[in-house]
């Protein structure tokens, strides 16, 4: 077994690190983004970017197999 390389954990560990240690941050509710608070429009827009970021590392780790000659 083949542990993940460093750079696809910190790919896939950006969305819960951004929705969950990010609060104090922007914990506000206004201004008002696309008619949301923004505590909350942030919230959705991690929810709805977590995917690309699983892809991204999914690729890497894809793309790593591949070079050492073996299955994904």
């Amino acid at each position: 077994m083949r542990y993940p390389s460093v750079r696809a954990m910190l790919l896939a560990l950006l969305p819960f690190i951004a929705m969950c240690f990010s609060v104090p941050l922007w914990d506000t509710v206004y201004p008002l983004v696309l008619g949301l608070p923004f505590s909350l429009f942030w919230l959705t827009a991690w929810i709805l970017l977590t995917p690309l970021c699983m892809w991204g590392a999914y690729y890497l780790e894809r793309a790593a197999a591949e070079k050492e000659g073996r299955r994904p």
